[in-house]
């Protein structure tokens, strides 16, 4: 196995997946514009988080029964499948599908690249690199609106997903001839995956997003509670549970998946509407939207080399808190100055990535080494499952909260041409126009601003005390490098 080539491939699929949650946000209001359906604004977003979402715990199975590069490469070609797709759609309704294909691969390409690290980095190298490769998905997630921005400005829009197919390529091609698996695969892997458990949860969630979306929540709402049940049921039954409930109870794993989804909701929340504001606002170009929250780009990954260094210093509570006070105090900055200008917004999100790289590095660390070997692919599954379904709930509740406040004030078409800056009513009716807009959207700010609020609730009550190292049995698959001694294995 050649290790460098494998790490390239797993930077470059986990950069793409990320990427895509959040490069469509500058993207978006010319593609209502081009497209219309400013109801399904939110959807375009939350239906990929959804997707990735519910298959995380399945990717992680199948990685480790039917093996982990069949498990990455399916989810490659689904994720360039649906890119292309998507990039060819000509109605809303069909881009939402197409977005929930990638969605799908995505979960693969998250999921299975950090299941492959821990296979070929041991302990204390996994430590020592944790940070970097952390870094790597804050900024591929923050990178997203200014990528979308250009590109919008300078081809089309279509092509925020047509760039996808020759980076994906690229990651399939290095995968195949880098990375061997150090296990054989275990017969009939796919009869072993626990599908009903699957289906409840990916019921559950859909349901819920439906209901929070404000659709049908007489029925989905409760329909979602039922399948959660029906999802506990399945868990305490089955052989090889998708979800294995007794580890979310566990004190670090409960209060980091608490903590990680109001962490989602904040960060996704920001990076969808805050583009949308700027453009239909402020009137700013799809650049200028995307160059308003960039600046978190320079303060994640700042911020979560910084956590990397501290952690075998000072543990991981102190950390954690200091990174939800920070993101406590920027998200409340943010609502604050949406009014001020481009500038003002920036200083905001600069202090919103600070405190996603303090505390997402530290609580990532913190699961993983809560646990034992058999236990680490699960565990950050579940840390993953926790920050995407927080962000796709935001999405989709703060979507539908838009389209509820506009309602009766601002006609779609109205909205469309003011993306466009063409719109020909006369000016004292687009100033009314516009006037409505950043009076629905600052409701969803202070939304977010509340959950910001609640992040720095759940970093005081995050456990104290360094949780148990991995047991001793814990080592990376034959062929990795050997081992260098580094001060996180000592961690008390």
């Amino acid at each position: 196995m050649n290790r460098s080539l494998t790490v390239a491939a797993i930077l470059l699929s986990m950069f793409l997946s990320a990427m895509e949650a959040t490069v469509v946000s500058t993207a978006m209001p010319t593609v209502i514009a081009e497209l219309h359906g400013i109801e399904l604004y939110g959807w375009v977003g939350a239906i990929y988080m959804l997707a990735t979402t519910v298959t995380i715990p399945l990717w992680g199975k199948l990685a480790d029964t039917a093996g982990r590069r069949p498990a990455m490469l399916a989810g490659i070609a689904l994720f360039l499948a649906g890119s292309v797709a998507s990039g060819m759609s000509r109605t809303m309704t069909t881009l939402v599908a197409m977005r929930a294909v990638q969605g799908l691969g995505a979960g693969s390409l998250q999921t299975v690249s950090l299941t492959i690290i821990g296979d070929i980095f041991t302990i204390e190298q996994r430590a020592k690199v944790q940070g970097v490769f952390g870094a790597v998905w804050g900024v591929a997630g923050m990178v997203g609106p200014l990528v979308g921005g250009l590109i919008v400005t300078h081809f089309s829009w279509r092509w925020v997903f047509f760039v996808n197919l020759p980076f994906g390529l690229l990651s399939a091609a290095l995968f195949v001839v880098a990375y061997r698996e150090g296990a054989a695969r275990r017969p009939g892997a796919l009869s072993r995956v626990d599908w009903l458990g699957a289906a409840c949860l990916c019921g559950a969630i859909v349901s819920l997003l439906l209901g929070v979306g404000g659709r049908a929540w007489q029925v989905t709402l409760p329909l979602s509670v039922a399948l959660t049940l029906g999802f506990v049921v399945v868990e305490r039954r089955a052989v090889d549970p998708l979800l294995p409930l007794p580890l979310l109870v566990r004190p670090v794993i409960r209060a980091s998946a608490v903590l990680g989804a109001l962490m989602g909701a904040v960060m996704m929340g920001t990076l969808m509407y805050v583009p949308l504001y700027v453009q239909a606002v402020q009137h700013g170009s799809p650049t200028a939207a995307g160059s308003s929250i960039a600046s978190m780009l320079v303060g994640w990954p700042i911020a979560s080399a910084v956590s990397g260094r501290l952690i075998p210093r000072f543990g991981f509570r102190p950390l954690v808190l200091t990174g939800a006070t920070t993101i406590a105090l920027s998200s409340l900055a943010m609502s604050l100055v949406m009014g001020l200008g481009t500038p003002a917004i920036a200083a905001a999100a600069f202090a919103l990535g600070v405190g996603m790289g303090l505390a997402n590095t530290a609580l990532l660390i913190a699961v993983q080494e809560s646990v034992t070997r058999g236990e680490r692919g699960t565990a950050t599954a579940t840390a993953m499952f926790s920050r995407t379904i927080g962000g796709a709930l935001s999405v989709g509740a703060l979507g539908a909260l838009l389209g509820a406040l506009l309602a009766g004030h601002v006609p779609g078409s109205v909205l469309d041409e003011l993306l466009l800056h063409g719109a020909h009513a006369p000016a004292e009716r687009l100033t009314q126009y516009e006037a409505a807009i950043a009076a629905a959207m600052r409701p969803m700010f202070f939304v977010v601003a509340v959950l910001g609020a609640l992040s720095f609730v759940a970093g005081i009550v995050f456990p104290r005390g360094t949780p148990r190292p991995s047991d001793a049995s814990d080592a990376a698959s034959p062929g990795a490098a050997d081992e260098a001694p580094d001060p996180v294995d000592h961690l008390g």
